[in-house]
């Protein structure tokens, strides 16, 4: 979740306004009208259960602003509390009894086994001549840290990931690497928690320093030029800090060296600051932005070659999305100040915003990435949504293309500004992500990892289509499939979204919705407005007051293609998370009549109390607060918690989340499911999966991700039948 700079002024809700929405909002909780599903409850296929658990209705009464909201469910965000638990495991007993009668479960497991087990690969960096990766085996649980010395020596395993838990639900993954490659920084993760602890090895002798930082957010790890030292940057609710820790040194004398202020200005929880040293070892850079999206990206550097030297401006104070590239005292921005698609500049410290001198002027494209190596720059932009990546001279000439094999997502070539070589990976929904290597100087390409995957590309086929949502905006979706797939309104089909933060979304490989679409299925992907596809403007269009159009733009996805033939209500099923996951509650509760199954994953849902836990507070900058009274009327509105509407006849739901969700508090998904199972008119199983070792991040085995894929595709496909 990232970046922004928009502020919606909403008029203040009149009298008569605010007794509608205290109506509307005590009709749809109150607990005299609750009807928890008493009789059976029918899954497709023959399933049947007994009514879910009943959770216990104890009303706590808020004022918002003269509006009174009720809530039903609020002691069920006691995570821990004995009475919660108890219910979290009823309810995962009632899961299982419904996904233990979907007999094509197991068949479902070996398909997705099949997808997931292959050896794969991270993007590789070479450091002293050595390339050092992420690798995980076809029949481990966990990618390990490998090195190889040189392009034709053998893979080392330097950490092995396998050996780190019982459970092979623990993760590893490089922070930094000395340029001489001699150290590793490296983090350590437990299930899919966004904590991890730090630790320090010893290439050559294989074995761990004895210096590590403690399970923490770190925004930033690096080593210092001389090798000495960690710089790392720390992220508290209290606001994010810099640190130095001398190599050899107790933590607990670790220096801070940022954090609080900065010329003034108070740096809280909404300033995330990064911290990393720069490819030449001149500059220790601290990123700095300002919520999540960001109003505005600050960004401070420090010379280490002048010992004492304080942190100067490079960047500070300018409304945009601005990040950096630096090769011999020469800095590169990309921002989008005066530029809505994004622009490339060259600027000197000291300079304001007027002064940047423009590289490569704003295209009708927008900007997606900027890298350089081997002195060139490579800048990639999305066509429709479809990467294409130009090389530039650092002065701003065109001097190529990167040849990309297909229409899909393709990444900038990365690498060190000097170097002769990088890497950079290309992939879509039918074909697997495979890894290049590429050399600046001849342009020649090789393949440096090509993942084995069982899976016909040649077989399956993306088109791309543009809609017309509510308000008449053309929106474009990706549409994938078998070839010659019919068109009869008989098909399953299964679509995904987000549309939110300024993020993209592009043709990217998935296991499952590879598998879906080996059984027959279509897939589909719309890109609705909140994303960066078509620049700030596209995302602002979705932000605040306005995120009822992101909601608009999936319902017309949804009519196009139930009215082009892909398939009908019943057949289709809908899944997505985070954000996601928001939107998946809004689908619920908005269009009920559109789809069969809903799968809805660590998702935001009490959009009125988002703001108070975990990292609710940093996206306050993209959805607004119930606290200010601007804000309440259209968060109020939608929030699918608060328009959930007792005795409607709700399509099949599964809610899923865990316990390691550091990021979005899985109080979300209890609460609804809750109050779905306490007010669905229907007789459609509302289930609610609650994992005791996964999370937001990635870091869950093999075994763990393929049976919660198997979950969620078994639940989608049977009640889409």
């Amino acid at each position: 979740m990232l970046r922004n700079r928009f502020s919606l002024s909403a008029p203040r809700m009149g009298a008569r306004n605010r007794s509608v929405c205290l109506a509307f909002a005590l009709a749809a909780v109150s607990p005299s009208i609750l009807a928890q599903q008493t009789g059976e409850i029918h899954g497709k296929n023959g399933i049947t259960l007994p009514p879910p658990p009943v959770a216990a209705v104890k009303p706590v009464t808020d004022d918002y602003f003269g509006t009174k909201i009720t809530d039903n469910y609020r002691w069920i965000e006691g995570q821990w509390a004995p009475e919660t638990r108890a219910w979290i495991t009823a309810e995962n007993e009632y899961t299982q009894k419904y996904l233990s009668q979907v007999k094509n479960r197991p068949e479902m497991v070996q398909g997705l086994t099949a997808l997931q087990r292959i050896d794969s690969y991270s993007m590789p960096s070479l450091e002293g001549g050595k390339y050092f990766f992420e690798k995980r085996l076809a029949d481990e649980n966990q990618a390990s840290i490998y090195v190889r010395n040189g392009w034709t020596g053998a893979d080392e395993r330097l950490v092995d990931a396998t050996k780190l838990s019982t459970d092979q639900n623990t993760s590893v993954s490089i922070n930094d690497i000395s340029d001489d490659g001699k150290l590793l920084v490296y983090g350590v993760r437990q299930g899919g928690a966004d904590e991890e602890s730090i630790h320090i090895l010893d290439v050559d002798a294989k074995k761990d320093l004895s210096d590590s930082l403690p399970s923490a957010r770190y925004s930033g790890v690096s080593l210092s030029p001389d090798h000495k030292a960690l710089y790392y940057a720390r992220f508290e609710h209290s606001g994010t800090t810099v640190w130095l820790h001398k190599l050899g040194d107790d933590t607990a004398h670790d220096e801070k060296i940022f954090g609080g202020e900065y010329r003034g200005e108070k740096l809280g929880e909404l300033a995330l600051i990064g911290a990393y040293v720069t490819d030449d070892n001149h500059y220790l850079v601290l990123p700095i932005s300002h919520g999540v999206p960001a109003t505005r990206d600050d960004i401070l550097i420090r010379d280490l070659r002048k010992p004492g030297s304080e942190f100067v401006p490079l960047v500070y104070g300018v409304e945009a999305h601005t990040s950096m590239h630096e090769v011999d005292d020469r800095f590169f921005l990309m921002t989008d100040y005066e530029a809505a698609n994004g622009r490339i500049a060259e600027v000197k410290p000291g300079e304001t915003a007027a002064q940047w001198k423009t590289l490569i002027p704003a295209d009708k494209d927008v900007i997606d990435s900027v890298s350089i190596t081997g002195g060139k720059l490579f800048v990639s932009r999305l066509h429709d949504v479809k990467s294409e990546t130009t090389i530039y001279t650092l002065e701003g000439k065109q001097i190529g293309t990167l040849p990309y094999p297909g229409i899909g997502s393709g990444s900038v070539v990365f690498g060190r500004p000097h170097q002769d070589e990088g890497f950079y990976t290309f992939q879509s929904f039918i074909t697997p992500p495979t890894i290049y290597r590429y050399n600046t100087r001849t342009g020649q390409t090789d393949v440096f990892a090509k993942p084995n995957v069982p899976f016909d590309s040649d077989k399956y086929e993306v088109t791309q289509v543009f809609y017309t949502s509510k308000d008449g905006t053309r929106v474009p979706m990706f549409i994938a499939g078998k070839k010659g797939l019919q068109r009869d309104g008989k098909t399953r089909l299964l679509m995904t979204g987000y549309g939110g933060f300024d993020l993209p979304e592009t043709p990217a490989w998935n296991a499952e919705y590879a598998y879906w679409m080996e059984q027959g299925g279509y897939f589909a992907l719309p890109n609705l407005r909140g994303g960066n596809e078509y620049g700030e403007p596209w995302h602002k269009a979705a932000m605040f007051g306005n995120k009822q159009n992101v909601f608009d733009d999936l319902f017309a996805a949804s009519e196009y293609l139930i009215k082009n033939g892909y398939t009908s209500p019943e057949h289709f099923a809908l899944r997505g998370r985070s954000n996601g996951g928001l939107l998946m509650g809004a689908a619920m509760t908005q269009r009920p009549d559109l789809y069969g199954a809903i799968w809805c994953g660590y998702p935001l849902l009490d959009m009125l109390r988002y703001q108070k836990f975990e990292f609710g507070r940093l996206w306050t900058t993209e959805y607004g607060s119930a606290e200010n009274e601007k804000d309440f009327p259209y968060l109020v509105k939608y929030s699918p918690y608060q328009n959930v509407k007792p005795g409607t006849k709700y399509p099949a739901i599964m809610f899923f989340t865990g316990d390691s969700d550091t990021r979005v508090d899985p109080l979300h998904a209890r609460k609804m499911a809750a109050l779905m199972q306490a007010s669905s008119g229907s007789d459609r199983p509302i289930l609610l999966h609650y994992s005791l070792k996964g999370g937001h991040s990635a870091g869950v085995s093999v075994k763990q991700l393929v049976d919660d894929e198997a979950d969620e595709l078994a639940f989608l496909w049977n009640e889409t039948d």
